[in-house]
């Protein structure tokens, strides 16, 4: 096999792989405890008990939701704001009443660690 060939066929099978690996690091199992209890009472109704989303809400392993495309901090603002539809055609997402910034946090660090051990989905599903 000739050279180009050869790295023509590794950026194909890296290009794979690499979109169902994650560099997620392993969360605080606490605050993953926690994080889950209040995803369970806050977000589960539209993005699923499982993230993979409803009728109401997408999937939290959507690689949209990759660290590097939506960072933790999105997850804050979506929650106090809202958001308007960017991606999906849901509808919008209204402010989620009554979680601190430090209930967002632990439910993140629930959703960072899903995502890390579950990998992603892909875009469009």
């Amino acid at each position: 096999m000739k050279i180009p060939t050869l790295l023509a066929v590794m950026a194909i099978v890296t290009g794979c792989t690499a979109a169902s690996e994650t560099t997620i690091p392993v969360q605080n199992p606490d605050l993953v405890a926690e994080g889950e209890q209040l995803y369970a009472a806050s977000c589960a109704e539209c993005h699923g008990a499982d993230l993979r989303g409803t009728d109401k809400g997408p999937s939290l392993l959507s690689e949209v939701y990759e660290p590097g495309h939506h960072g933790d901090g999105a997850f804050l603002v979506a929650v106090v704001g809202g958001v308007r539809p960017h991606h999906w055609d849901f509808g919008p997402m209204p402010p989620i009443e009554g979680l601190t910034p430090e209930d967002v946090e632990a439910i993140v660090a629930f959703i960072r660690e899903t995502q890390r051990v579950e990998g992603f989905e892909p875009y469009p599903p």
